[in-house]
């Protein structure tokens, strides 16, 4: 882990409400541990979005207007399950596409690989492993086939509102006119749905938080003890956030990179925002990082969106 991070880290815990990023969840165990989340049938997510692209892909492409070759690449690929329907109907139709799924988990990326050019061995792969906000600096304005930049997942209801207005300047700033994002987003609904999904009842969520102590034992020497630590999260339906937390059982110190983190009993580490968005909120954020919405591709139970936005300039 590099200096910065461990900075980062040892910040958000000395903080007076202390957080972690959600951003270090995903070593290779913790995104192994998102794979079995994105498979529990109380996780709709995963299937709302794969049945939009299952099912809606040729239009999709056909409003991105890309009549020639194009890039398709994908910020946070995993294992590539979120894309494999589009690229598969892209193979299908004879379109000449390069994938460049970008992932910073190495093992992730290889799976990927490995996986797809045995299914679509047609399909030309530019894999990328690391942070993908570098990859975006290097990548997309030197293209000179248009792209089309993949943000799925609901991956922005990771960030605080004003971060992901940032974010998405940030796609707009590197991407070129007329190139397109599909972003993915969940939708303000039952927020017993919603519950459900983040607070399962087989523990995989639980596990995938604890995961975060675990990797910090294992990379920064920290002596975090799972079992002191426990696992909170809720929804509240008038802002649309999950909010996520580690709770600590007892009045503890902890060594971590050389420094003492100390915890209060119940006192709360916060590991996570999920935030489910309005029609309204979407069009606001398209519109004021510089997009066109094109369209929503919803599926039927309008859950969730794979919202398809246009660089006009």
């Amino acid at each position: 882990m590099s200096p910065s991070a461990v900075n980062e880290i040892l910040q958000g815990l000395s903080a007076p409400e202390k957080y972690i990023s959600s951003k270090y969840f995903y070593d290779d165990k913790g995104s192994a541990i998102f794979q079995q989340i994105m498979e529990m049938p109380e996780y709709y997510l995963t299937n709302a979005e794969q049945e939009i692209l299952a099912q809606q892909a040729a239009e999709i492409i056909t409003e991105t207007g890309f009549d020639g070759p194009f890039n398709v690449v994908e910020l946070g690929a995993g294992d590539g399950s979120k894309t494999f329907e589009l690229l598969s109907y892209l193979d299908s139709a004879n379109r000449e596409v390069t994938y460049v799924p970008v992932d910073i988990s190495k093992a992730a990326i290889d799976g990927l690989a490995a996986d797809f050019t045995k299914r679509l061995p047609r399909l030309k792969l530019n894999p990328k492993v690391g942070d993908y906000f570098e990859v975006l600096k290097d990548r997309l304005q030197s293209e000179s086939n248009p792209s089309l930049l993949l943000f799925l997942g609901s991956n922005i209801g990771n960030y605080m509102p004003a971060d992901a207005l940032n974010l998405l300047r940030l796609f707009h700033q590197n991407m070129a006119a007329g190139d397109a994002l599909l972003l993915g987003a969940d939708l303000q609904k039952n927020p017993e749905v919603i519950r459900k999904a983040y607070d399962d009842p087989h523990g995989i969520t639980r596990n995938f938080n604890l995961n975060l102590l675990d990797r910090f034992n294992r990379e920064l020497n920290a002596n975090f003890e799972r079992d002191q630590f426990e696992f909170y999260c809720y929804y509240n339906p008038l802002s649309g956030e999950v909010r996520s937390y580690l709770v600590s059982l007892t009045d503890q110190i902890v060594d971590l990179a050389d420094e003492q983190i100390r915890f209060k009993k119940d006192e709360l580490i916060w590991t996570e925002l999920s935030k489910k968005y309005s029609f309204q909120e979407l069009e606001g954020m398209a519109q004021t990082a510089g997009f066109e919405v094109k369209k929503h591709f919803l599926d039927t139970r309008s859950y969730f969106t794979n919202s398809l936005w246009i660089k006009s300039d």
